[in-house]
């Protein structure tokens, strides 16, 4: 067997030499050849048990439950993972750290890693910039190398099918193609720093409840038009080194051993070329998981029992699964090392940038929060028209909340408000040390603002009416393994209704996760949804409120009236511990706006809504269909006072019907206008927006027939028509 390995290395090294390159022994050193060549080069160097090795991690920190596992001493301290690299070979270990929103410390860490946290996933989001989303990406994944870590664990996308899962923040907001382009710049910024970041949780990881066990079944040509659409777009754009598949089951199979989708559909039909890594825990099986797909299993003492490492090498010993996965698995790893740079690019540790990288936070913050209401003479506060203001609730006097769960990152400094419960897992909950309270103080000199913590709504109904306006932040917390109600909690409807019948002027800041209910939006007087704004996010809600920056963001989920529209219900009961039980996402491809619209129901605010201090005027689309694809042209016009960004989304509509929905976004353009200023924008149509999918032939259809497209500043806020036909056209992939 020996003498086989050295042979098989001797005639791989000897290899370049046939084909007239350098006689060089370390070839795979060579940056000039390419990633799938030098994988090649050192997978033929490596033996069996080096490889076995590269395909099973440990975690990197203490394990909650299980006190007599202990993290490699290699790993980084309270990080989440860890695959030891082959010295003899130079391959560096893989270093792993999850990386949502910044560097984040896992929570059974004897102490935590300081680093800057960006607004929530579904924020950025929000600013329908990808030049923010790669910006973002590029800073957590800075903080990270400077941190010691080459792979990161972010990208999240998942679509919003369930409002209440407690990790929307994390993800990517309920359209495909949306979410795909936006989280595909972020990755694309993380891998900018010679680091890998995954693209997670594949696929349909839409609940926290009995995530281990749901089976989530859905039509295949639905799942191929909704969430796996918007992880393909993201996978082209941002070029991920890992796939990491999800906890839950998917159409009768656990994702992380379904053929189907790690095999055929992402491994040949994409030919995505890099690695599928496990969720920590993830894993059900050996044969099954290898002969799927599954590359690498994750800190395996989350799972029942390693599954890959020995229990992998037997199978290989006994003919279940073919000793060449073994190295199919070891080279995509491989080959994603080199493609992002880890072996030409090695870690050094250095201090990171807190004050260059909290700008890149604020400027996300900015971007990102929504303007949902805002009555006339209300926002911007000005101080010249106020004497006194009064900020009541969130702990606005202290900093602004973040999300919690493995994303969770901590602060320079700790949490500004200390010993909020839960203290244990999914928590610590964390405020970000950034005062909206303060900020504001800084805004409006010569404006007396006054603070009240909100637990006593007569007292705060009674402060509201002394004061020229009234700023309630409202809270909502949410976070990984539990998912979470749509009402506001700690009687803050009650708070926030006190207040409204109190003030002269009544503002809501909203810090949560993702939806909530709204009772009382009517009653006030603004809403700004701030979502979690990050590390510079009490300066970026000040300047928002008082129009230094005008706001800019859109919804990139819809806000419901009540929180039984616009979905099917996950669940009637609770399943047996354990158990398997069906969630059956009976809407299909109709996530979000495409619901309401199909259901014809009136949301709270749509998809794409978001207000600005100025006025956007958008001339009807013209549509060209020539050689080089479909694309939209519209005129942007800036019809206020002031400078603004605008967005113009296009939406597109199949004619007598045949789809999900009436009505799809097939894209957007936003630009930023002086007052008065008027620009043309062009919308590039990805096909796959106007097709079906057609599961028997494997290929997306385009109907022939008329369709028609509209600009506007929502999903129902649209212009005129414009009616193109379209010719039949198939294409695959």
């Amino acid at each position: 067997m020996a003498v086989t390995r050295l042979a098989a290395a001797a005639l791989a090294l000897a290899a370049p030499l046939l084909l007239g390159a350098a006689p060089r022994a370390d070839d795979w050193h060579d940056p000039s050849l390419s990633p799938d060549r030098r994988a090649a080069l050192v997978l033929a160097a490596m033996t069996r048990e080096e490889k076995l090795a590269m395909v099973i991690g440990e975690f990197a920190s203490e394990q909650a439950g299980k006190p007599d596992t202990h993290p490699p001493a290699a790993a980084r301290e309270g990080s989440a993972g860890y695959v030891a690299g082959v010295p003899r070979l130079g391959i560096p270990p893989l270093w792993e750290a999850d990386a949502a929103m910044g560097v984040a410390t896992q929570p059974t860490a004897r102490t935590s890693r300081p680093a800057i946290a960006l607004p929530s996933t579904l924020a950025t989001i929000a600013s329908w910039d990808e030049g923010v989303a790669r910006a973002g990406g590029a800073m957590i994944g800075g903080e990270a190398r400077r941190y010691g870590f080459n792979v990161l664990l972010a990208g999240g996308i998942n679509l919003t099918r369930e409002p209440r899962n407690g990790r929307n923040f994390e993800y990517g907001g309920e359209d495909p193609l949306l979410a795909g382009r936006m989280v595909g710049a972020q990755i694309a910024g993380i891998q900018s720093n010679h680091i890998v970041s995954t693209v997670k949780h594949y696929v349909l990881n839409a609940q926290q409840t009995d995530q281990f066990t749901l089976d989530a079944r859905i039509d295949p040509a639905a799942l191929r038009q909704s969430d796996l659409l918007a992880f393909q777009i993201a996978i082209e754009r941002g070029r991920p080194g890992a796939v990491m598949c999800a906890y839950n089951i998917v159409n009768g199979a656990y994702a992380c051993e379904n053929a189907p989708l790690l095999r055929d559909l992402l491994k040949r039909r994409w030919s995505y070329p890099g690695w599928v890594m496990s969720d920590w825990g993830a894993v059900h099986s050996t044969v099954a998981a290898a002969n799927a797909g599954l590359d690498q299993e994750s800190a395996a003492t989350f799972d029942a029992q390693p599954y890959f490492g020995a229990p992998l090498a037997a199978a290989i010993d006994a003919g279940q699964v073919p000793a060449a996965r073994l190295d199919d698995m070891v080279r995509r790893i491989l080959r994603s090392m080199f493609a992002n740079g880890l072996f030409d690019h090695p870690l050094a540790i250095a201090p990171i940038d807190a004050a260059a990288d909290t700008a890149v936070a604020q400027d996300a913050a900015e971007k990102g929060a929504v303007l949902l209401r805002n009555a006339p003479a209300t926002l911007p506060l000005r101080a010249a028209a106020l004497r006194r203001i009064v900020v009541i609730g969130g702990h606005a006097d202290a900093g602004v909340l973040s999300g919690g769960g493995s994303s969770q990152v901590h602060p320079p400094g700790g949490s500004a408000v200390k010993g909020l419960a839960p203290t244990g897992w999914p928590g610590p909950v964390i405020y970000l040390p950034s005062s909206p309270l303060a900020e504001l103080r800084r805004a409006l000199p010569g404006v007396a603002i006054d603070y009240l913590d909100g637990r006593d709504p007569a007292a705060a109904a009674r402060a509201a009416a002394r004061a020229d306006a009234a700023i309630v932040f409202a809270t909502q917390w949410t976070a990984e393994s539990q998912d979470t109600s749509l009402t506001l909690p700690d009687a803050q409807d009650a708070l926030i209704d006190a207040v409204a019948h109190a003030a002269p002027r009544s503002i809501v800041v909203l810090e949560t996760g993702g939806a909530v209910l709204m009772p009382w939006a009517e009653r006030v007087d603004a809403i700004l949804q701030a979502w979690y704004p990050g590390a510079g996010g009490g300066a970026a809600i000040a300047r928002l409120l008082t129009g230094a920056v005008n706001p800019s963001g859109h919804l990139p989920i819809t806000l419901p009236r009540d929180d039984r529209a616009g979905r099917c219900r996950p669940f009637t009961g609770a399943p047996s511990p354990g158990a398997r039980f069906t969630v059956d996402y009976c809407g299909g491809a109709a996530v979000g706006y495409k619901a309401f619209d199909r259901d014809g129901i009136a949301p709270l605010y749509p998809f794409g809504h978001g207000l600005s201090y100025t006025r956007f005027a958008f001339a009807a689309p013209r549509i060209a269909h020539d050689a080089r694809g479909i694309r939209a042209t519209t005129v942007i016009r800036n019809t206020g006072a002031r400078a603004g960004a605008a967005v113009a989304q296009l939406y597109v509509e199949r004619v007598g019907g045949g789809w999900e929905a009436p009505r799809r976004l097939a894209g957007w353009a936003r630009r930023t206008l002086a007052a008065g200023a008027r620009q043309a924008a062009t919308i590039a149509i990805d096909p796959r927006l106007l097709a079906t999918f057609d599961t028997a032939s494997g290929q997306w259809v385009i109907a022939p027939g008329r369709y028609r497209f509209r600009i506007g500043a929502s999903s129902r806020d649209l212009g005129p028509p414009v009616d193109v036909t379209l010719p039949a056209a198939r294409f695959g992939a």
